[in-house]
């Protein structure tokens, strides 16, 4: 109600500072109403009710533009709301000067690029946050051959991080009861395990033994940042499909000692690369262990990405320090089509691909230094534990394209997270069970590795 509330004063404000705009360019005829001379204005200190006004306009404008004229736009921004020069030059020589924490707070200050300003004010919009979050989605679908705007987008990130960070959000618990355009969404943006139609939706919500929580921002009403789809069973699920079934049995409330994390879905693209905080995970499994105290285990049954990709390269180079010459030859069968099907076929290739696994968690990084799978990276640097890797858990065609069926179990314990946590942060650490240590040691003896 409150946010509703400051949305419909802020729309009053903006319809009566418009009223203001246009007497006040009754008398400015001169002045081009090109859209990126509005920014200018708006830059240049209206009053409070004409600049939110104003805000709306450039962002209605901007709206309408065509790719084209959009990409013109990300250019100005990168060229002409860069950093003022001759401002910062003056700061600091003034900091050279007569050095204090005066001035150099001037001399941040100057540094800064106007476009972040003109971002605060476009955000006083009515709408203005949602309104900025597709317009860098957009500006992401530049990027792919525009590396010159890639300041514009680094200045996004830098005002998302704060406008997004963990303490403005709110988690609420998804169920059956919650408005419809707010489930629509679910549906909708669900990146992990579709969801066809509102019957699914409902067993995956409704049931006694599943849960739903999703994070929301009061800036952007009914519209869910990041959700997380929880299964709640007696022992840790090694597959999907059980957890998917049509007709499978709920499970009864004094059986329930695992809550499993099976669907995690970011929901707004324009926000990628804007982290929600390093503990969401741990807000949601206090949350649920609130309502059920017999809770004692919480993990994830995540998808993998990359591993068959990283698989295929490594089986087809001569140095590799994964795989012998007798995995290589067993590995033939991951070219036979529907191998997984045959029983025989994939008890004989398990060995080797899960030993090849176990190391593509735990020892493989990318040139940065980071695990090369991004859902891995996710989950270890918020605290969790590569528990357990888990054979043909997902044999629909994606997972089997991408994963080889492989789905793996992050384990959350709660006194650990912290200390994980920072194990990963500041030292790129995977922390692993036993089990997964196991599967990795023959490849260990392979290639010795110091440390």
């Amino acid at each position: 109600m409150n946010t509703s509330f400051f949305g419909e004063l802020l729309q009053t404000i903006s319809d009566r500072g418009r009223a203001l705009l246009v007497r006040d360019r009754r008398g400015e005829a001169s002045r081009s109403e090109t859209l990126v001379e509005l920014c200018e204005d708006l830059l240049s200190g209206r009053g409070e009710a004409s600049g939110v006004a104003l805000a709306r306009e450039i962002l209605g404008r901007y709206a309408e533009l065509t790719t084209g004229p959009r990409i013109a736009f990300f250019e100005a921004l990168a060229q002409r709301f860069g950093t003022d020069q001759a401002r910062l030059e003056q700061a600091i020589a003034a900091w050279r000067d007569k050095p204090s924490d005066a001035t150099a707070a001037d001399v941040h200050v100057a540094s800064e690029p106007r476009r972040q300003e003109l971002f605060r004010r476009l955000n006083l919009a009515p709408a203005g946050t949602a309104a900025l979050v597709r317009m860098r989605e957009q500006l992401m679908d530049a990027l792919d051959h525009r590396d010159d705007l890639a300041a514009v987008d680094n200045d996004f990130v830098h005002l998302f991080s704060s406008w997004f960070n963990r303490g403005f959000l709110v988690l609420r618990h998804i169920d059956w009861s919650t408005p419809a355009i707010v489930l629509e969404k679910i549906i909708r943006y669900e990146a992990v395990h579709e969801i066809n139609g509102w019957e699914d939706l409902r067993r995956r919500i409704d049931p006694a033994d599943r849960r739903c929580y999703a994070f929301f921002h009061p800036a952007l009403v009914d519209e869910p940042l990041i959700f997380v789809e929880v299964a709640l069973s007696r022992d840790i699920p090694d597959a999907i499909a059980p957890i998917l079934a049509t007709g499978r049995e709920t499970v009864e409330p004094d059986k329930m000692r695992t809550a499993a994390f099976y669907s995690i879905s970011n929901c707004q693209r324009g926000l990628a690369g804007v982290s929600f905080g390093n503990f969401l995970i741990k807000q949601v499994v206090e949350e649920v262990r609130r309502e059920m105290p017999k809770l004692s285990t919480f993990v994830t049954l995540s998808p993998v990405t990359n591993f068959a990709s990283w698989l295929k390269r490594e089986r087809a180079s001569e140095g590799s320090q994964v795989l012998t010459d007798a995995d290589k030859a067993t590995m033939t069968i991951l070219d036979q089509p529907g191998w997984y099907l045959d029983a025989a076929a994939a008890e004989e290739v398990k060995d080797p691909v899960m030993r090849a696994a176990a190391w593509y968690f735990v020892r493989a990084r990318s040139p940065r230094g980071l695990p090369l799978d991004p859902v891995a990276r996710f989950h270890l640097g918020n605290g969790a534990r590569l528990e357990r890797i888990n054979w043909l858990a997902d044999t629909s065609e994606k997972a089997m394209e991408k994963a080889l069926g492989l789905m793996v179990n992050y384990r959350y314990e709660l006194d650990d997270i912290e200390k994980n946590h920072e194990a990963y942060a500041e030292k790129r650490t995977v922390v692993a069970s036993s089990a997964v240590q196991r599967l990795l040691r023959p490849a260990l003896e392979l290639v010795p590795i110091a440390g």
